[in-house]
């Protein structure tokens, strides 16, 4: 389906469109210049502007908006810490409805973040880089799951700087753990317009409501690698689903969440606190049965990524899967489950102004889905094939 590129003045009709609030029905969404100029009732036209109808099956909503994305492509971040790898990882996803997304790096030595901070402002001259997600390496050793032991640590003070240089290029989130790092230092990430999540933590309440008092306003893949919730300690999960502050990660490929959790974990926070993430690493738009991570071989089976101890490394899933599971699996509501793959982990990130809904002055960041498949994407206004 070609389109005009993002300068070019256009309109889509759909008959049902999930606007990032609510599902709205038949409309026109106008577009020029790369930006939502309006959206219409069914009937609106424009001499000189060219109206594509989807079909009547089609629901027009925002594009995906994923703050986990360790790689894609056959790339992982970590090994190519650079705009050429944040490229390709950006384009594997981009065909599979996400048009604004944090390429995450996992727990690495000091050398590889800094790698990635020296070419930072290169890469979010990719659209759709929002800026990156900083998951480790103060993270707590119980909680690891497949991050590398050798390069989790507690933080110097060159390590603080480097974390406040990235405030300068982009919207980034660091995960930590809170107990294992100065409790001054969350304040001074956010601060510094850092967001802070709670993650691979085994704390307990008590410390992770003072993470969220010092600022941290985000919990990583909720249940996964982090303090469960027990009858006489909420842990992390328990400040998650209580929390009224707190947003929420989730993993929804029916591996690393039993999809009943899924549900729980939905009742108790509702879709405006509780947002979809994929996790995916190089499996997503690429090739083979698996790839290495620092050395380790991560394989791919029947959709599950773990390495030889059996240990889930990651997850093999695009947010349009991660949506159409929240629906199947879980039982969501579909205006439920587009909300939290797009307005949700956009106000998450203090970008619900720019990103993540289909309003007026926004970018023109929209998808087509047909029974949960992707069938076009718009980036910036740019017609780009879908996946």
């Amino acid at each position: 389906m070609a389109q005009p590129g993002g300068s070019e003045h256009f309109a889509v009709a759909a008959h049902r469109m999930f606007d990032g609030d609510a599902m709205r029905g038949p409309c026109v969404v106008e577009i020029a210049g790369g930006r939502i100029r309006g959206v219409h009732g069914a009937d609106w036209t424009t001499p000189g502007v060219a109206v594509t109808r989807l079909a009547e099956d089609a629901v027009l909503a925002p594009g995906f908006v994923d703050l986990q994305v360790n790689g894609g492509g056959g790339v992982l971040l970590n090994d190519a810490p650079n705009a050429d790898g944040v490229a390709r990882i950006a384009a594997a996803h981009l065909g599979f409805g996400t048009t604004s997304l944090l390429p995450t790096l996992i727990t690495d030595g000091r050398e590889t973040m800094q790698a990635l901070l020296a070419s930072a402002r290169e890469c979010l001259a990719t659209r759709g880089v929002l800026g990156f997600h900083l998951e480790g390496p103060f993270i707590n050793r119980e909680r690891k799951g497949i991050h590398p032991e050798r390069h989790i640590r507690a933080p110097a003070a060159a390590d603080v700087e480097t974390l406040l240089s990235f405030a300068a290029v982009g919207r980034s989130l660091v995960t930590l753990a809170p107990e294992c790092v100065p409790p001054e230092m969350i304040e001074r990430l956010c601060a510094a317009g850092l967001r802070v999540a709670v993650g691979h933590s085994n704390a307990s309440a008590a410390q992770a409501l003072a993470a969220v008092r010092s600022g941290a306003r985000c919990v990583t893949h909720l249940f996964n690698a982090m303090s469960q919730m027990t009858a006489r300690e909420p842990g992390v999960v328990g400040v998650a689903l209580s929390g009224e502050s707190v947003h929420a990660g989730i993993i929804c490929d029916g591996i690393h969440v039993d999809p009943a959790n899924v549900r729980a974990a939905w009742r108790a926070m509702g879709s405006r606190r509780l947002f979809l993430v994929s996790d995916a690493m190089p499996s997503v738009g690429g090739s083979g049965d698996g790839f290495f991570l620092q050395g380790d071989w991560i394989s791919l089976q029947q959709g599950r990524l773990a390495d030889g101890r059996g240990t889930l490394a990651g997850a093999h899933l695009t947010m349009a899967d991660a949506v159409a599971n929240a629906v199947t699996l879980a039982g969501l509501p579909l205006e439920e489950a587009l909300r939290m793959a797009t307005s949700t982990p956009a106000a998450c990130m203090g970008l619900e102004d720019e990103i993540g809904s289909i309003r007026k002055g926004l970018r023109a960041d929209v998808v087509s889905l047909r029974n949960g498949v992707v069938s076009a994407v718009w980036q910036g206004g740019d017609c780009v094939p879908p996946g």
